[in-house]
């Protein structure tokens, strides 16, 4: 689908969707306790289908090794590599886009030491062996998503386990969430106050059903409170200022991008955030460098890349780096057309940054949005933006 916008602010009131990463996590902990469970305010999209669907082939369907397809979720495919280990004995994963060509090292490094057997070939990962318990050393500058895997599923097994990181973690707060959703559901950690912190898993636990709502989604509703850096008057509702959510960090970026000067926001916690930060630090006034940003280019584009490429086709000024991008503000856009990368998060930040383009905006692929935000257009509309769907080069 592609489309194209007709620049105008946005204005009125806008719920952004309950947090996907908040229910990835709940899905599998009322999946793991069985029957009981009630999950409240639980939306819709692409990647939390991925995880019900291999949830429910994981958990009905007995064949010796489970056929899990994740979609593009790599949530889904790295929460459930060790799951599948823990409860069936491994697993045939597979999945669409990008997904299996994002890096696994940490599984596989651990899976050679514990003698764990895989074979990655014409994007199937086939994963074959029992979890046991023991000590689980990963770096903390890879993926949080590893570490939300092992927390899962190592209480289900019959001894002690730690999960000790080797660098300094980034994007803690999505490992906070993870055991948040764990103690909703009957199952504790410990964990060292040594920095980094170890966590330290009691064995033979059982999850146990739980009643629970999801929360809104901070990484959604970081693109409305870029729409208001670029001088739309949005009024977000639905987030908690109290959330555990490590995106929750978009409104002192926001503030620090509404003064002039030049800036410098960390990425390392919060990369999701790297393409609404982008596109309000195009239009303002001051150089901003998005610094620590590197794990960009293992999403479901190489998002350093198509950032850049994006803001660029509009008029923006952005230079990439290695693991970095240095945006020169400027006082408006141009216009133009932009390829979506099939990605989410790039079609949301153009379409963004549509609001303060002198000319109109054209995206390609604009679909893509219903991987994570399935009613963004009607929310885009419903504040006041107008667009047209049209085939054709």
């Amino acid at each position: 689908m592609n489309l194209t916008i007709t620049p105008v602010k946005l204005s009125g009131t806008v719920t952004p969707p309950p947090s996907k990463s908040q229910a990835h996590r709940l899905l599998i902990c009322a999946a793991l306790a069985g029957e009981g469970s009630v999950i409240h305010n639980l939306a819709d999209s692409q990647d939390i289908r991925a995880t019900r669907r291999c949830l429910a082939e994981l958990t009905t369907n007995r064949r010796t090794l489970p056929e899990l397809d994740c979609g593009e979720s790599g949530s889904t495919l790295r929460f459930l590599i060790p799951i599948a280990l823990a409860l069936r004995g491994g697993g045939v994963f597979t999945g669409q886009g990008r997904l299996m060509e994002r890096p696994q090292k940490p599984y596989f490094d651990l899976f050679d030491e514990k003698g764990i057997r895989y074979e990655r070939k014409d994007n199937v990962l086939t994963a074959e062996g029992r979890l046991t318990p023991g000590e689980y050393r990963l770096p903390g500058n890879v993926s949080s998503q590893f570490f939300t895997g092992l927390l899962l599923a190592l209480p289900l097994l019959d001894g002690p386990s730690a999960i000790i990181p080797t660098t300094p973690l980034e994007s803690e707060g999505y490992i906070g969430m993870t055991l948040d959703a764990m103690r909703e559901f009957g199952v504790d950690i410990a964990s060292t106050r040594s920095l980094p912190p170890h966590y330290l898993i009691s064995g033979g636990q059982k999850y146990r059903g739980a009643e629970v709502t999801v929360e809104g989604d901070w990484s959604q509703a970081a693109f409305w409170y870029a729409a208001n850096c670029l001088g739309c008057t949005v009024d977000v509702r639905g987030v908690s200022q109290y959330s555990t959510q490590g995106d929750r960090v978009v409104e002192s970026c926001c503030l620090e991008l509404s003064q002039p000067g030049d800036t410098e926001i960390d990425m390392s916690g919060c990369p999701d955030l790297a393409p609404p930060v982008a596109a309000a630090a195009a239009v303002r006034q001051g150089t901003t460098r998005l610094v620590n940003a590197g794990r960009l280019r293992i999403k479901e584009s190489d998002r350093l890349a198509a950032i850049t490429a994006a803001l660029n086709a509009l008029g923006a000024r952005v230079t990439e780096h290695p693991d970095s991008l240095t945006i020169y503000g400027r006082d408006s856009l141009a216009g133009g057309t932009v390829d979506c990368c099939n990605d989410h998060r790039i079609a949301m930040m153009a379409a963004i940054a549509a609001t303060r383009c002198r000319e109109p905006v054209t995206l390609l692929g604009a679909e893509c949005v219903a991987k994570s935000y399935p009613d963004f257009w009607e929310h885009y509309r419903m504040l006041g933006g107008v667009f047209h769907e049209h085939t054709g080069e």
